[in-house]
């Protein structure tokens, strides 16, 4: 579905929505730069803390190191803090350093981790979205939304490591919308990833918005998303045009700014 196409489409379609669910990484911001940083930023702080780390684990290998512990633990791609914990012990032992050096590193990662830019339409959105319905943030990511400063538009955050399973899973967007006191088919799911946002979320029998910012074809040959649009912007402007579902859940956002 191209995107005048899908224009099109998102004027003919109106359903209520009583909450939203919204992924973190390249929906609100990309990740991409986020990573790069990580991976620089916890190469300069071997070089100061463990120079013996960084000289037998540069960038590359460091990824290389992410990669097999990623591939070689299935059990814990749901967590990917307890992932980045195992890479940073196995280099620090190889390398013949401190293990008291193991948690000061995972924080330097955490805070350029959660030092995020967002694309240019998404703050605005995200607060126009919030004020009219509550949202909950939906991430297999380890995102911290106090870190981040975003926590106050939000009614919680609830992220794989937390549940216990990463989306696309059903019970992950089951268990936010218990928390949202919703039925599923009053929860509109919204986020940039075909798989684990629309398809995980359409499969638990979730409304599902696909946020395609690089205007690519839709191609899941079995489920076709509720919503397709290029910006947040555009998903607020359409809840403005839609908006049955304006009064029917309470929203602390829209109620404490009245």
């Amino acid at each position: 579905m191209g995107s005048q196409r899908a224009a099109a489409y998102n004027a003919r379609v109106s359903f209520a929505v009583r909450a939203i669910t919204l992924d973190l990484d390249d929906t609100l911001w990309p990740f991409a730069p986020i990573g790069a940083r990580i991976d620089q930023v916890l190469h300069d702080w071997m070089l100061v803390h463990s120079p013996a780390t960084a000289a037998m684990y540069p960038v590359t290998a460091m990824k290389e190191l992410r990669e097999r512990s990623f591939r070689d633990n299935p059990q814990l791609h749901h967590d990917l803090s307890a992932l980045r914990r195992l890479t940073l012990r196995e280099a620090l032992e190889a390398s013949g350093a401190s293990l008291d050096l193991l948690e000061p590193a995972y924080e330097a990662f955490y805070a350029a981790r959660n030092q995020v830019e967002y694309y240019p339409d998404a703050l605005d959105a995200l607060a126009r979205i919030a004020a009219r319905v509550p949202v909950a943030a939906l991430s297999n990511g380890n995102a911290d939304l106090q870190r981040v400063g975003i926590a106050h538009l939000f009614a919680f955050q609830l992220g794989a490591r937390e549940h216990g399973a990463a989306k696309p899973e059903a019970s992950i967007f089951h268990a936010a919308c218990a928390r949202l006191g919703c039925g599923h088919g009053e929860v509109l799911h919204v986020g940039d990833h075909v798989e684990m946002d629309v398809a995980g979320a359409a499969r638990a029998g979730l409304r599902s918005c696909w946020i395609n910012r690089e205007d690519r074809r839709w191609e899941h040959e079995e489920i076709v998303p509720d919503l397709q649009f290029t910006t947040l912007t555009a998903l607020a402007d359409w809840l403005d045009a839609n908006d049955d579902h304006r009064d029917s859940a309470p929203n602390p956002m829209r109620d404490h700014a009245a």
